[in-house]
């Protein structure tokens, strides 16, 4: 029975039917407590389409939703620009669109984001092709041209924006073909031997020695002097891709890689460094969190409980075949078992990306669709009470 509620004492099939009605009527309640906003809506703005949610707060307070602004329809390839909208009240309203990098009729896109607490620079990692490159043809060499790595800054709570600057030549190996950053968040080590590090979840496509044939994988790229410079960590393969990294409770910096899994089984794969994102361990499945094959979110989420440590929070489409039931999930244990979850959207639904609020309430900013694919971006705000136990 929903707590607040008075014990009913009644017999037979009043009292069930009574029972279930007021359990309803709780889920009604915690449902409408949620605050959902439309942060990105597609044909408006100048853009066909907008995709690729991701979104951090910023040393000021502020919230940074960036995406991709698709310019002339839903593809994947094309005139894509990065864009940003802030919030000066925890998700409540947005301002203007603010256009980050606009390469003419050419891709910038994946958007990860991580802010470096020690310097209060928000730095975004992202991906650049010709337009005219399809995915396919970078990934078995037919394309004009490859697909680059690059990084832009902000030391004004995202007010104004440096250049991007290109630096594939440290963080891409030559035979790797595809290459995308998160897209979502990165993190900055808090604890262990590599504290202070930043850390950008990534992907890859590379040839495989034996079959010659494209395999996917994902891999780390970290910077040890706050976004200087950025250097190559180490790949988790076979069949792993578009992937988010957390640092577990451990007080050593353990992180914990969660990755787009292609091993056919409708469910997410991890993997963990003790070194900072240098090598990982190879890449187990967990049954519990079921996926289409799609992006996901996960979020160390501190609390102050002497007896908990702290939550990670994950979010994705939780089906195992469709784009579907937006869902987010909590673990108390490290990620050891996902115990509590809050439904957030039954119907269409892809990527997504988590953000703390406060040490009670988090945010979650994702794709909705109603009537057609990849119509809005949609924040939505809960707090851990809104996070049912699992039975």
């Amino acid at each position: 029975m929903s707590p607040g509620f008075p014990l009913i004492r009644r017999s037979g099939a009043l009292r069930r039917l009574l029972m279930l009605a007021l359990l309803l009527a709780g889920t009604a309640v915690a449902r409408a407590e949620l605050t959902e906003v439309v942060v990105f809506r597609s044909e408006t703005e100048g853009y066909h389409t907008f995709r690729i949610p991701a979104i951090v707060r910023a040393p000021n307070g502020d919230l940074l939703a960036f995406a991709e602004g698709r310019k002339n329809s839903r593809s994947d390839t094309g005139d894509i620009d990065l864009v940003m909208k802030r919030s000066r009240d925890a998700g409540k309203t947005w301002g203007a669109l603010q256009i980050l990098w606009d390469d003419g009729a050419n891709t910038c896109g994946n958007p990860c984001v991580v802010v470096d607490g020690k310097t209060g620079a928000v730095w975004l990692l992202s991906t650049h092709n010709l337009g005219t490159d399809k995915e396919d043809a970078i990934i078995h060499g037919s394309s004009n041209g490859g697909r680059t790595v690059w990084v832009l800054h902000s030391e004004d709570n995202g007010a104004t924006w440096s250049k991007p600057a290109n630096i594939t030549a440290t963080t891409k190996k030559p035979e790797w073909s595809w290459y995308a950053t998160g897209p979502g968040i990165g993190i900055q080590i808090q604890s262990g031997p590599h504290a202070g590090r930043l850390v950008i979840p990534s992907d890859h496509n590379y040839p495989d020695s034996t079959t010659g044939k494209s395999e996917r994988a994902s891999h780390a790229i970290y910077s040890d002097d706050h976004g200087a410079t950025w250097q190559l960590g180490g790949a988790i393969k076979p069949g792993m891709n578009e992937c988010q990294v957390v640092e577990l409770f451990d007080g050593r910096g353990t992180l914990l890689m969660d990755m787009r899994s292609y091993r056919g089984l409708g469910q997410r794969a991890q993997s963990r460094s003790t070194d900072g994102g240098a090598t990982w361990s190879e890449a187990v499945n967990v049954p519990a969190l079921v996926e289409p094959i799609c992006q996901a979110s996960i979020l160390r989420w501190a609390k102050t409980d002497a007896n908990q440590p702290g939550w990670l929070l994950f979010s994705n489409p939780a089906d195992a075949k469709k784009r579907r039931n937006l869902t987010v999930r909590a673990s108390v244990d490290n990620g050891t078992t996902w115990s509590r979850s809050l439904v957030l959207h039954t119907g269409a639904a892809a990527y997504s990306s988590l953000v703390a609020l406060s040490e009670s309430t988090a945010a979650c900013l994702y794709e909705r669709s109603e009537k057609r694919p990849s119509e809005q971006i949609v924040f939505t705000r809960f707090d851990a009470q809104d996070l049912k136990p699992i039975n």
